[in-house]
Formats: C-alpha cells, sequence, structure tokens
C-alpha cells in the first residue's frame, strides 16, 4: 500500500525537527565581562586577560629532523589565541623537513631560517632570537612535548609588567606524560646544581618554556656561546645574573616522547650541562 503525506494546513507552524537550521554569529565574551562572570583570581589562573593594543609573541621553533610533527607544532601556535611571528630555525635536517618548510616560505606570520649544516639547539635558538621582534619571545620545540595553548597563560606576568623572564615547569604540579625515572633524576639534581650558582629556586632549570621581554633576550642573544643543549644552563645562569631581573616560574603540561618516538637528549648532554653550569656560574 502506497502512503503519501498530506501537505499542512495553511498557516501551520513548520515542525522544528524539519526546518533547516540557521547559523548565528558566535559573539565571544571579552576579558573584561569574563573577569566580571569569573573574577579576577581565577581569570588570572587561567591566563583571561587584555592584551595591548598592536601586542606580538615570537615563538622561535629550533627544528632538526621534525618531519612528522613540525606542521602540527604551527598549526598550534597559530591557534594559541596571541598574536604570533614564528620563527621556523631549521638545523641542517636531512630528513624531508627542509623541503616542507621551503614550501612555506611568503607565509606572514613565518620566518623560515636555514642552518647549512647542523649546529646544535642553541645554536638554532641563537639565530631565532636575534630574528625576533615581538614584544615578548617564547620558546617552542618542534616535537609536541609542549602546548602552545598555554602561551597566553605563561607570558601573562611578563605582560603585565610583573615579571622579565617567565620559566614553565613540568613538575610543579600540571598534567605530565610518565616516562624515565633516570632523567626525572637528571632534571632534579641539573636544577639544583644550578639554583646552587645561580641562587634561584627553579623546579625546572632544563624546561623548553622559557619567555622573556623581547628587549632583554634581544640583548642577551649576542652573548651566548652554547650550540646544544648546555644552551639551557647558560641562558638561565646569564638571565639570574642580569641586575634586577624579575624570574616567574609556572607550572605547563609536558607530554614527553620516548626514544622511539624521536627523543634527541642523551647522557652525553647531561655532563655537558654540568660542565655549563659550572662554567657560567658567574653568568
Amino acid at each position: 500500500m502506497e502512503i503519501t503525506s498530506l501537505p499542512s494546513p495553511a498557516g501551520a507552524a513548520t515542525s522544528p525537527l524539519l526546518a533547516p537550521s540557521i547559523p548565528q554569529p558566535v559573539v565571544e565574551p571579552t576579558p573584561a565581562e569574563l573577569e566580571r562572570l569569573l573574577g579576577r583570581s581565577l581569570c588570572r589562573q587561567l591566563g583571561v586577560y587584555e592584551l595591548p593594543p598592536g601586542f606580538c609573541l615570537s615563538v622561535v621553533v629550533p627544528v632538526f629532523n621534525e618531519l612528522n610533527t613540525v606542521a602540527q607544532v604551527v598549526e598550534k601556535i597559530r591557534g594559541c589565541g596571541v598574536p604570533t611571528e614564528i620563527i621556523l630555525v631549521d638545523d641542517g635536517s636531512t630528513d624531508g623537513t627542509r623541503d616542507l618548510l621551503a614550501g612555506w616560505r611568503g607565509a606572514p606570520d613565518l620566518q623560515i631560517i636555514f642552518h647549512e649544516r647542523n649546529r646544535g639547539k642553541g645554536a638554532a635558538l641563537r639565530t631565532g632570537f636575534q630574528a625576533a621582534t615581538g614584544d615578548v619571545v617564547i620558546v617552542q620545540d618542534a616535537d609536541l612535548e609542549y602546548d602552545p595553548a598555554e602561551f597566553r597563560r605563561l607570558i601573562q606576568p611578563i605582560v603585565a609588567g610583573e615579571a622579565d623572564v617567565v620559566f614553565g615547569s613540568r613538575f610543579s604540579g600540571h598534567a605530565a606524560r610518565v616516562l624515565y625515572f633516570r632523567h626525572r633524576l637528571g632534571n632534579w639534581l641539573l636544577t639544583f646544581l644550578s639554583n646552587l650558582t645561580t641562587n634561584l629556586n627553579l623546579t625546572d632549570m632544563e624546561t623548553c618554556y622559557k619567555a622573556f621581554r623581547g628587549d632583554l633576550i634581544r640583548a642577551l642573544a649576542p652573548k651566548l656561546r652554547e650550540n646544544r643543549f648546555g644552551i639551557e644552563p647558560e641562558l638561565t645562569a646569564r638571565t639570574a645574573r642580569i641586575p634586577g631581573v624579575r624570574i616567574f616560574e609556572l607550572p605547563v603540561s609536558y607530554r614527553g616522547r620516548t626514544y622511539a618516538e624521536g627523543k634527541k637528549i642523551n647522557w652525553r648532554d647531561g655532563v655537558s650541562a654540568l660542565r655549563c653550569i659550572w662554567r657560567y656560574r658567574k653568568g
């Protein structure tokens, strides 16, 4: 038996289940409105605040053989909610990363710089710091271990005029992937020895997430000497010796990689870090 649908009576309302949906514009609340709703204390914890007009965050990304992750990192940086200048410094990659980055040249938010040979993370950071033009400069590794969604909260003390440098600590209570005990012990030891020489009370000297006032790091960059992972204790020591410098530390999440997933640091870099802690004990 054939069933024929009957027309709706004239003037009858169309079922809301059948009516075509009309997209409604999404109006996001301003930071000031959120502060009135949530309170200043909670907004501060969440990194909700107004950025100054024309503000720019320079993100320096040292890259070495990160073909599988660098595009995702750039995408995450672009979605961090802060106007950014992304400085990608390829440090002699041989896995196709250079060709990928070369194809991105011309993008308005990217600076792409190539080292002709592998010189190390420290050399790549030095190059990136000197090219940065932003009000604040932060380091981002290209391996997805750190999340750019935390940028806004991390740079807040600098934007508010309360800090000159901010370290993001992996060991201060935020979520972290559970991996190598010996690495954690080594990080603790290196941070402890660094604190002894700098008289700071950091919990994570070796963290990737270090944010600086732009003028401060541009003045410091030409003095940096370490080419590999020794750049972390050198940066910490030289920063700590700047007269009147204000250093903050905030917790960050961390999703570390295994060596099978591409982790590059090894015990030799730990020995080098010990050497650098002693070498730069006076800044």
